[in-house]
């Protein structure tokens, strides 16, 4: 078992990840805590084997919590804030987790802490079989005008880029959040997600005819620009029968 602690100011945050490690059979959480002070603590009394820490905390931030802590133990990064990722590698980091962090992404980030941190074990690869059927019964957070909402990936039906805003759209609804689309397009499974146009991503099952360089989801047409159309195209021919 690989020992985890979670540290981050926000409890949501908190949340998110303590859920996400419950899912993880070769994982168990040691603690999660909203205090950076006392997340050091245990983590200089050698209890812990991995640290998911969040960069941007009021007390201390996780680039001065990883100087002092000296590689006591292995170190995820999480934060919405990507300009902190060449910092954090430099001082020797497992991984750059960038919130909203949907589960896809957490998993291929813990199989690498499992591979450095128990190199002589094959990197465990069971998850629920619910999770293995269908990755898309996990969601994420966004934050809205007046809330955080979750929003369940099978629900979404595409993602259009509005400057320094994305909405989301569902078949209920349409989440407007203030986010960039590079930084959402990271944080969705490649599997199920593609980039099709600067201002536009799709989700591929929720496709329903393509006709040339257009994409037809429900009533909505959407483009598939120049730079994603060999890319798009690829996958869509791949999936061909």
């Amino acid at each position: 078992m690989i020992r985890c602690l979670v540290v981050d100011d926000e409890p949501l945050a908190l949340h998110i990840l303590e859920d996400y490690i419950s899912k993880m059979p070769f994982l168990e959480l040691v603690k999660a805590t909203t205090n950076p002070i006392e997340a050091l603590q245990v983590v200089q009394a050698g209890g812990v084997d991995l640290v998911f820490l969040d960069v941007q905390m009021p007390e201390l931030t996780g680039i001065q919590f990883l100087r002092i802590a000296n590689g006591k133990s292995k170190v995820i990064l999480t934060t919405a804030y990507p300009q902190y990722a060449l910092e954090g590698y430099e001082l020797d980091v497992i991984d750059y987790l960038l919130k909203p962090i949907a589960f896809d992404r957490f998993f291929k980030s813990v199989q690498k802490a499992q591979a450095i941190i128990e190199p002589a074990v094959k990197p465990e690869v069971k998850v629920e079989q619910t999770q293995q059927r269908d990755l898309l019964s996990d969601f994420i957070f966004v934050k809205t005008e007046h809330k955080i909402q979750k929003v369940y990936l099978n629900d979404i039906l595409f993602i259009e880029g509005l400057k320094d805003y994305i909405s989301i759209f569902t078949p209920s609804e349409r989440i407007i959040t203030l986010q960039n689309m590079k930084k959402m397009e990271d944080a969705l499974p490649e599997k199920y997600f593609i980039r099709v146009h600067k201002s536009y991503i799709v989700s591929i099952n929720k496709i329903d005819s393509i006709e040339r360089s257009r994409i037809f989801i429900g009533d909505k047409v959407i483009p598939v620009g120049d730079t994603y159309r060999d890319e798009f195209f690829k996958i869509v021919d791949g999936k061909n029968i």
